[in-house]
């Protein structure tokens, strides 16, 4: 083989950011503190002050390959963290303070997480999981300015993050390693039993950063402003943090502020041009505009993931002048697997047959290869109506769990993604469920997610989630929970007329609960679970409990 004469250099994570430094310096990050403040700082800023918390986790005795935890929301600090930590060849660990307790310390355990650092506000949780890490967690840094007070076990360290960086040098380069090096490590929310971990690599992260930015997908400019609202301990904010600095676009950070008034608040103030957040986060926004009829000053583009987003809400969004960006992938494929964009054959829809379309997962990324399989794995055809369950492998697709060498895929490399669709003669995949949401009722099968989505579009509907119940008759039969928008009161006489001519009469709702809110896990995603153990039986109210409105 003749090989070609190009430079082989490495696609290491810490390039991205010495070149938004360099070539973007001036570049505007802005960073909500808890107190609410804005503070405002550039890429050249946090490429130097990254070099030198480089030096600050030498000194704290990191090596390649340790795994640094971080328990923050998202900031510039986090951001300096992301490249510190795997610029250095260590692993960074981005915890989910969403999660129970139990669940952080076993994370933290099973990562072996040397040193974790934290927002002050989280120092609660460090006191609650810390006696659980002892021996292992050698020290805990606190992400703000002041001197830390935290109840640890003897021998902890606990330092100030600011602290720390003002007697550090610079490291005067970053090293130079393997592209196939570990980079960062998160946990999956969507798995049964423990959460499992997700370990990247530089150069997988590199590539689907990239991949991000093209012109089909996010397609960030330097002109573009983007507030990342998906948090950064949720697959690294959807990659977000390393695709801007790559285009040179500002990146603006709410903390932990999260709320709808304060998120519309900052997307007009800051001008933001582009944000990013799971579906439920918009429907909160959406509400808010309804209320205090504000409108989005600059926000043209969402991409929002995750869940399956409502046409409805895409529909509401569009009037708004704002385009929501569809996407589908998990943690195991770092996360984006296909990407809703239009191609030559269907650039000339009606708008009802574009909000369509618009409204399934997209089509498949360079990078990644998608397709339904029979149950006896063969491949299912592209005919938009042949179910199947997904799979998927690429160039950024995980090829086994963390410290779980029995969980790799086979040689085929086609990873199992729970989840069940179709694919259309374009290449659109339509997300149909998870394997476990499934409804199966005499025998045919029911997709909660089509039954989810008409009742989004009901006008006094603000949220809906379908789940299976027992049926004598049918082994199952769905049930549909609603929750009303403010001022609304959808009946269940309604909710059923609605569903008339939309879908088959077998696949109907049985019952319609009206609920005050729906329970929610770490991630946004409504908690299936939870709903059916509350409604165990279709013909009755929860057993005995107030369902909880979303976090």
């Amino acid at each position: 083989m003749l090989e070609g004469l190009m430079q082989r250099r490495g696609l290491l994570i810490s390039s991205i950011i010495t070149h938004a430094a360099r070539h973007h310096g001036g570049a505007e990050i802005v960073s909500r503190r808890e107190d609410g403040r804005l503070e405002r700082t550039d890429y050249r800023t946090v490429e130097r002050r990254a070099r030198r918390l480089a030096a600050v986790l030498q000194e704290l005795g990191v090596q390649p390959g340790d795994r640094v935890g971080t328990l923050a929301m998202n900031s510039d600090r986090h951001l300096e963290l992301y490249y510190a930590i795997s610029g250095i060849g260590a692993v960074c660990h981005t915890i989910n303070p969403r999660l129970s307790h139990a669940d952080i310390a076993y994370i933290a355990a099973d990562a072996e997480d040397g040193l974790i650092f934290t927002d002050p506000g989280f120092l609660p949780i460090i006191e609650a999981v810390a006696p659980a890490l002892a021996g292992m967690l050698r020290a805990v840094v606190v992400m703000d300015g002041s001197e830390p007070h935290a109840i640890l076990p003897p021998g902890m360290g606990l330092y100030g993050y600011e602290a720390l960086l003002s007697g550090a040098m610079e490291v005067p380069e970053w090293p130079e390693f393997d592209e196939h090096a570990a980079s960062a490590l998160c946990y999956t929310s969507g798995t049964t039993g423990r959460p499992k971990g997700v370990l990247f690599s530089h150069r997988s992260t590199v590539l689907m950063a990239m991949m991000m930015n093209f012109a089909d997908t996010l397609g960030l400019r330097a002109t573009d402003r983007v507030l990342p609202i998906v948090p950064m301990f949720h697959v690294n904010a959807w990659g977000i943090p390393y695709v801007a600095p790559m285009a040179g676009a500002a990146l603006i950070f709410p903390g932990r502020q999260l709320d709808p008034v304060s998120l519309l608040d900052l997307l007009n103030g800051e001008r933001a041009t582009v944000s990013g957040g799971v579906p439920t986060v918009w429907l909160g926004v959406l509400a808010e505009l309804r209320r205090s009829g504000a409108r989005f000053e600059t926000l043209r583009r969402i991409l929002s993931g995750g869940a399956a987003v409502p046409r409805a809400l895409m529909a509401e969004y569009a009037k708004e002048g704002v385009h929501i960006h569809h996407a589908w992938g998990m943690t195991e494929s770092s996360p984006v697997a296909t990407w809703n964009a239009p191609l030559a054959s269907t650039a000339g829809l009606n708008p009802e047959a574009a909000l369509d379309q618009q409204a399934t997962q997209g089509r498949t990324v360079f990078g990644v290869d998608v397709r339904t399989e029979r149950e006896d794995g063969t491949e299912a055809p592209w005919d938009g109506a042949a179910q199947g369950n997904l799979v998927f492998r690429g160039h950024w697709v995980a090829s086994a769990y963390f410290r779980r060498p029995d969980t790799s895929v086979g040689d085929d490399g086609w990873f199992p993604t729970g989840d069940v669709g179709r694919i259309d003669p374009d290449g659109f995949v339509v997300l149909t469920d998870r394997t476990k949401d499934l409804i199966k009722s005499g025998g045919e099968w029911i997709s909660s997610i089509e039954l989810e989505n008409i009742a989004a579009g009901h006008a006094d509907v603000a949220e809906a989630a379908a789940i299976a119940v027992p049926d004598e008759k049918w082994g199952e039969r769905p049930l549909l929970i609603v929750v009303p928008r403010p001022g609304c009161q959808p009946t269940e006489a309604a909710m059923l007329a609605f569903f008339e001519g939309k879908v088959p009469r077998w696949s109907m709702p049985d019952r319609v609960v009206v609920a005050e809110g729906l329970p929610h896990g770490a991630t946004g995603k409504v908690l299936k679970t939870e709903l059916r153990r509350l409604y165990a039986h279709r013909h009755c109210e929860p057993l005995g409990e107030a369902i909880q409105g979303p976090r």
